[in-house]
C-alpha cells in the first residue's frame, strides 16, 4: 500500500530552522500536488504550504517569506524548510499528497495524509 512518512520535527528556540521531508512509498504511478498542514491544539488544520506537479507552490500569509516548500520528484520527496520560526508555528504537520497508485491490482487515486510529525519552538 501506499503511505507518506514524515521525519524532520523537534524542539527549536525561536528564531531557529528546521526541515521536514516527507517520502511517498509504494508502486505510485504519479504525484499530482504535494503539501504540508498543520493542527495546533485546539485549532483547525490548516494548509501551510502546497506544490502541483507543474511548481508553482502557494503559502499561508503567516508564513509566506520564512517557510520554503520544495519536492524531488525522482526521490518522491517533498520538504518544507522553516526559518525564523516563531512559537506560534508549534503544530503537528501533516504530510499531503494527491497521487496515483496500484492497490491490489487496481490503479486509484486518492488524498493521503502522513502520521504527522511535532514541530515545538520555544525557548
Amino acid at each position: 500500500q501506499v503511505q507518506l512518512v514524515e521525519s524532520g520535527g523537534g524542539l527549536v528556540q525561536p528564531g531557529g530552522s528546521l526541515r521536514l521531508s516527507c517520502v511517498a512509498s509504494g508502486i505510485i504511478f504519479s504525484i499530482n500536488a504535494m503539501g504540508w498542514y498543520r493542527q495546533a491544539p485546539g485549532k483547525q488544520r490548516e494548509l501551510v504550504a502546497g506544490i502541483p506537479s507543474g511548481g508553482g507552490a502557494n503559502y499561508a500569509d503567516s508564513v509566506k517569506g520564512r517557510f520554503t516548500i520544495f519536492r524531488d520528484n525522482a526521490k518522491n520527496t517533498v520538504y518544507l524548510q522553516m526559518n525564523n520560526l516563531k512559537p506560534e508555528d508549534t503544530a503537528v504537520y501533516y504530510c499531503h499528497a494527491d497521487l496515483s497508485y496500484l492497490s491490489d491490482y487496481v490503479r486509484k487515486r486518492d488524498d493521503i495524509w502522513g502520521q504527522g510529525t511535532q514541530v515545538t519552538v520555544s525557548s
